[in-house]
């Protein structure tokens, strides 16, 4: 089986030795994407929602650079480092996604790459 790499000049270049996606077969496996806005190199300014919707939108760019979109997201994985903002999350999750959802898991974690407070991964089938 073939792997090939997925790259976006919309989102942050990766930061250590892995790919922003990665294809196999009809399949794309997205890395994590924080709120780091890609023309700054800097964490975007502002609340958990900004956060989010940036990390949302940094997805979205590896997404569309495979040839899909958020409709093809069968799974996501959301990581927080404080749980206190999950329905936060979610109100912002539902301004990009419409039914039927992904699957999904939310995890707290101690800490996240560059001290971001949200990060987001997934799986998309095209």
């Amino acid at each position: 089986m073939s792997r090939t790499p997925i790259h976006s000049a919309a989102a942050p270049a990766a930061i250590g030795p892995y790919s922003q996606a990665i294809r196999a077969g009809n399949t794309v496996y997205l890395s994590g994407q924080t709120p780091l806005v890609p023309a700054t190199g800097q964490m975007a300014e502002g609340d958990i929602e900004a956060q989010a919707r940036q990390a949302f939108d940094n997805l979205k760019a590896v997404c569309e650079a495979a040839g899909g979109s958020f409709d093809n997201i069968v799974r996501l994985g959301l990581y927080l480092t404080d749980l206190g903002d999950f329905a936060r999350v979610n109100a912002v999750m539902a301004e990009y996604f419409s039914e039927p959802y992904p699957a999904r898991s939310t995890i707290q974690a101690s800490a996240l790459p560059r001290g971001a407070a949200f990060e987001v991964d997934g799986v998309m089938v095209i």
